[in-house]
Parts: C-alpha cells; structure tokens; sequence
C-alpha cells in the first residue's frame, strides 16, 4: 500500500520542480514594505482616558451576553477589584431623586446588603454601537477610585433604557448655595480640585463642572458627580439639541471654536468651569452679567466676548489671585488642577479643617423631601 500523498501545491505555484531540482523561494513580500502609523494631533480632540487595567467585559464580543433577570443586560461580570457586580434584578427603587432633561436620578437599595445607591437612568434610543461605546466608557468610569469623586459601580441596559449605578450622596448637591466664608470655600475648591486632579492625571476630562455636579454627604465630603455621563449623553441625544446640558459654565474657546486657534483643551476647560462655580459660590449668583438660564446668544456674548469675571475687591487678594488663575481667556494660561492645589488661596486656609468640613455642611438646607417615585 502506497503511504498517503501530501496534498497537491496551491494553485498560484504554475508549475512543479523537477525532481533533483532546487524549488525556487519567491519572496512573500517586499521587506522595506511598512505600514505608516496614522498621525493624530491630540490638541484637536478631548483626550480620551486610558483602558482599565481589567480584563475586558463581556461587552466586548457579540451582543450583550452576560444577561440577568428581567432583560437587563450589565457591562461584566466582575468588577476591577474582583468583587461580584451588583444583578439589576437585586436593585429596588426607594424614590425619585430628582430629573432634567439627561434622565431622571433614583435613589435605590441593594436588598441582599441593604446598600443604599443612585440609579441615573439616561434617555433617549441607543443604537448598538453606541450601546457598545457606552459600554466600554463605563467599564473605564467604574475603575475610577478617589474619595472626591462619586463612585460609578456599573450600567445596565434595561429595556432598551442606559442606567447607570452611582454612589448615594445623602446630602445632594451644592447648587444653589451661597458660600461667603473664604475657608469655607478653600476647603470646598481642595476636594473638588483633588478630584479633578485625580481624573486628570488617568486623562480623564470632566466636561461639565458646575455647582449641581459638586456633591456632599454626611461625612462632609465634597465629591465630583457626573464625569464622564455628560460624555454619553452627547453620544447618546441629539447633537443639535441645545437642552443637552448648559454652556454657562464651558470656557470659551469650548463656545466659540474660532477662539485660540480652534483648539480645545478639555483639561483647561475644567479648570474654567471650577472658577465660575466657586465664585458663584462666593457671590451667590451667577458671575456673569446675564442669568445662567439666558438664553444661548446672551450666554455666548457675555462668555465669549467680555472680559472674565472677577471676585470683588472686598475678597482677600489671595482669593482673588486664585479665581484669575482659573479664569484666564487663554486655555494655556490657567493653571493646571495640581498647581492650583499649591496655590496660597488653598495652602493657607489648611487650619481647621474639620471645623470648615461643618461650616459647610451647616450651610446646606435640610435633605429634600423623597419625589414620588
């Protein structure tokens, strides 16, 4: 019996060599041949944030696969600090927080831990790409860990319906205060200015720093809400929407793109957005010359083309300094989140902290009442 045959050459061989013949080697490829990597300026983009260190979700391949009960599709199945992932099945809605145009805020408990949390459901109909890019966002947000930052634990796609599971903080958020004490503010702008430092340094842009986003609880820590949630809500509703959020607090090259040179700096527009709302804190009202609820040409002029606002002279100069150092019309100019926390506004206002920790809580009004769910 004749050994089996290997099998005959490919078709792009023409012909066979001859026996006793050296087969000739054709090259594969050329060997000077290289692929140009593409060339991207990162001044024209909001720098996007690292991958975790995780491993990657079950998002990642195919539809939704890791499905719970009730139709509720989560980002993975294990978090990246190994614990078990909360099932959506296991939350129950406690009451109605509170809602905007973005989605509307649940206040929620775990019952297997009796956990209280915040569910922020996003509306709007999400395509299946833009279901995945959440996806992926989130899985970055929920490795996001600093005390002055709201936690993000996980999202859920339920009924068709983004929702995303929050750290609860039980005494809302700062808008609406007015906040003379210069330590009081000291302290505030530290813990926002540590967060912000924090999300920065893991090239993670906030994109929306205003009062309401700026949360305390019981503990008297001031945290960071929302990051990176204003990011999927411009993914997932109408770019042309205006009610997508407000421009009062964005910088003004972020307004107006023919301002320094049509380059956006997502660090430096944080820092703008910090300025405006602390010293909105400081004044009790919105700095600017118009109501933060104008109507967008009046926001836009008085944003874009007056001179930025400034603290009054009654503020010490210390104070002063710091607002100019967040408000400078050029994005090169301001200070950086890191510089800022060595800025004598905040160094010399250290004494007493816990002491500013009350007088900041003591100017929050009593816990709203729970909206009917």
């Amino acid at each position: 019996m004749r050994p089996a045959q290997p099998p005959p050459p490919s078709s792009s061989s023409s012909s066979s060599p001859s026996p006793g013949s050296t087969p000739s080697r054709k090259p594969r490829r050329r060997p000077d041949l290289t692929l140009p990597l593409p060339q991207r300026d990162p001044s024209l983009a909001v720098p996007l944030p690292l991958p975790p260190t995780s491993a990657p979700s079950s998002c990642g391949g195919g539809p939704y696969q890791n499905q719970n009960h009730h139709g509720s599709n989560s980002c993975g199945s294990v978090s990246s600090s190994g614990t078990q992932l909360i099932h959506f099945s296991e939350l129950e809605r406690v009451s109605r927080v509170g809602s905007g145009t973005g989605g509307t805020v649940y206040k929620v408990i775990h019952r297997p831990t009796a956990k209280i949390y915040a569910l922020k459901v996003i509306y709007g109909n999400h395509e299946e790409s833009v279901r995945r890019q959440i996806c992926r966002e989130i899985e970055i947000l929920r490795d996001v860990d600093n005390p002055n930052v709201v936690k993000c634990h996980d999202m859920f796609d339920h009924n068709g319906e983004i929702q995303v599971l929050l750290e609860f903080m039980d005494r809302g958020s700062l808008e609406g205060q007015k906040i003379p004490r210069e330590q009081d503010l000291a302290d505030l702008a530290r813990q926002t200015l540590r967060g912000l430092a924090y999300l920065h340094g893991r090239r993670i842009v906030h994109r929306d720093i205003k009062p309401s986003n700026l949360l305390i609880n019981v503990r008297k820590q001031v945290k960071i809400a929302d990051f990176g949630v204003s990011r999927i809500l411009e993914q997932t509703m109408d770019p042309c929407n205006s009610s997508v959020g407000t421009i009062a607090y964005m910088s003004p090259e972020r307004i107006n793109t023919d301002l320094n040179h049509g380059q956006y700096d997502g660090y430096a527009g944080d820092i703008w957005s910090l300025g405006v709302s602390i010293l909105e804190f400081y004044l009790g009202r919105f700095p600017f010359a118009v109501g933060r609820q104008g109507d967008w040409a009046s926001l836009m002029c008085a944003i874009c083309m007056s001179q930025p606002p400034e603290a009054p002279a009654t503020a010490s100069r210390e104070f002063r300094d710091f607002i100019a150092c967040c408000l400078q019309r050029e994005p090169s100019r301001r200070w950086t989140a890191s510089r800022l926390l060595r800025h004598p506004f905040i160094t010399q206002n250290t004494t007493g902290a816990n002491q500013v920790h009350n007088n900041v809580h003591q100017l929050l009004p009593p816990p709203p009442r729970p909206l009917p769910s």
